[in-house]
């Protein structure tokens, strides 16, 4: 009975002291996304922490609802994305990395705020523990795509056509289909597996309907990764694709 519970501090651990390895990038005058998720909410707390301890002059964005009210019981300054002039760091976490650093994203259903806030940094900084390195992915974990709710039933058709398996998310507890922070819905697209994510990316924004999706191509500049058996945190950079220049 005690083995869960002992896998289940040595992530938080590892997590913490992603977070950690993470708030020493920040510098004063910056301004920074926020994240989603338990690690991005610990990166929160120790960067709430840091700013209070140092006095930094820092100016946050957030993805989501969540992390807004965090970030200001936190005493972290929040401004909207669309009235500040740049993004020089964003932190976020994922729920599963591939070794090119793509991503899966969307398991809390803030995938498309994630997103426009990640394209809009300088530099995105995937926070993560080992778990959440995989060779492919897509294997046992869905797409989640934002979408219109009048686009249901062609978003399902299309995603069929490109062989995936398509379901609306359930709010939990019964309370009917799942509501994003802009008041759509989300459907999880779950593939064999993922294999060529640039073109199955474009695939998903081409479906009319499809606000936003997780599958995170080319936007990660570095991950941060905490060993499960170590104390270490890996630092994983983004190697070029063939033809990239970036």
């Amino acid at each position: 009975m005690t083995r869960p519970a002992t896998a289940e501090a040595a992530r938080g651990a590892a997590r913490d002291r992603v977070a950690t390895t993470a708030v020493a990038m920040v510098e004063s005058g910056m301004t920074l996304g926020l994240g989603t998720g338990d690690t991005a909410r610990r990166f929160v707390e120790a960067l709430a922490r840091r700013v209070g301890e140092e006095s930094l002059d820092v100016v946050c964005v957030v993805t989501s609802n969540a992390t807004d009210v965090l970030a200001r019981a936190r005493g972290l300054i929040v401004r909207p994305l669309a009235e500040v002039a740049r993004v020089d760091l964003a932190f976020d976490g994922a729920d599963q990395i591939d070794p090119r650093l793509d991503l899966l994203k969307g398991g809390g259903g803030a995938q498309t705020r994630e997103r426009i806030v990640a394209a809009s940094a300088t530099r995105f900084i995937v926070l993560a523990d080992v778990g959440k390195l995989v060779h492919v992915l897509g294997v046992d974990f869905p797409i989640a795509l934002e979408i219109v709710p009048e686009a249901i039933r062609l978003v399902a058709r299309r995603l069929e056509a490109l062989g995936a398996t398509a379901a609306l998310r359930q709010a939990p507890a019964g309370g009917g289909a799942f509501i994003t922070d802009l008041g759509n819905h989300i459907v999880d697209a779950r593939f064999p597996r993922i294999d060529h994510a640039s073109a199955l990316a474009a695939a998903l924004d081409a479906i009319p309907g499809v606000v936003g999706h997780g599958l995170f191509v080319d936007l990660t500049t570095l991950a941060l990764v905490g060993e499960l058996d170590s104390p270490g945190v890996r630092r994983l950079a983004r190697a070029p694709r063939q033809g990239d220049t970036s």
